[in-house]
């Protein structure tokens, strides 16, 4: 490989991963901070999302997961109502 080939595939290799990373930072566009109550114990999570809905279930789900023991428990957690949700755009 010559040095002119090489470089130029450090050059597309870049640019590739330039482009991985502002595609997925610009979606994620609200950011939210979750605390829930389930079985006694509160768990505070936060996620980001393409939309505010999103962001907050990504960290109520986050936030059940140390605190649900198996799917019945982790399906119940994620469908009460949060203690306290705090959301912003990013």
């Amino acid at each position: 490989m010559t040095a002119r080939s090489r470089t130029v595939t450090i050059l597309v290799v870049l640019a590739f991963f330039a482009f991985l990373l502002y595609s997925t930072l610009t979606s994620q566009r609200y950011e939210c901070t979750v605390t829930v109550e389930y079985d006694g114990q509160q768990r505070t999570a936060t996620a980001s999302g393409a939309t505010e809905d999103a962001a907050a279930q990504q960290a109520q789900t986050a936030a059940c997961g140390p605190i649900a023991r198996g799917m019945d428990q982790s399906i119940g957690c994620s469908r009460r109502p949060p203690v306290n949700r705090h959301c912003r755009t990013l």
